[in-house]
């Protein structure tokens, strides 16, 4: 009986897999939930899974996200509430069709998961006409991550 030794010549081509990040673990559970999903204003805009550098513990403030966005002081950033965030786009009308109203489940379907795995959540504006917001908040490990999605109001 021969018993024959692996060749070290040879390179390993089995696929090893890394321990997933929690902050791809969540990109990866949010994504899903954003396709064909538009943010309601004078132009109904995509959203977005973003990432952030930011790891501090105490909330987020206006300065914050300038620096993290690289603005000048001159531009407009305000916080508002998460509430108003969520507001337009997750309560059913009654005069919802068929669409609105799985548009809406999707809406909130994505707040839960949200409200589920990122602690701390605030929501910024940025911009005065052509508004970028961000809905960010804490996971249990890693920077802060989030979603970004552009409203018009003119």
């Amino acid at each position: 009986m021969t018993t024959e030794s692996p060749n070290s010549n040879v390179p390993d081509t089995r696929k090893t897999t890394q321990p997933e990040s929690k902050t791809g673990s969540i990109a990866h559970q949010v994504t899903p939930l954003l396709i064909d999903l538009l943010y309601p204003s004078e132009s109904d805009e995509p959203i977005e899974f973003v990432e952030t550098y930011l790891k501090m513990a105490e909330p987020l403030t206006v300065s914050h996200i300038k620096d993290w966005l690289m603005l000048p002081p001159s531009n407009f950033v305000e916080e508002i509430t998460e509430a108003e965030f969520w507001e337009s786009v997750v309560t059913v009308e009654e005069w919802f069709d068929e669409e609105e109203r799985a548009k809406t489940a999707q809406f909130q379907t994505l707040k839960e998961m949200l409200e589920t795995t990122l602690t701390d959540r605030q929501v910024f504006r940025v911009g005065k006409t052509e508004i970028d917001v961000y809905l960010l908040g804490k996971p249990a490990e890693g920077p802060r991550v989030g979603l970004k999605t552009r409203v018009i109001e003119t």
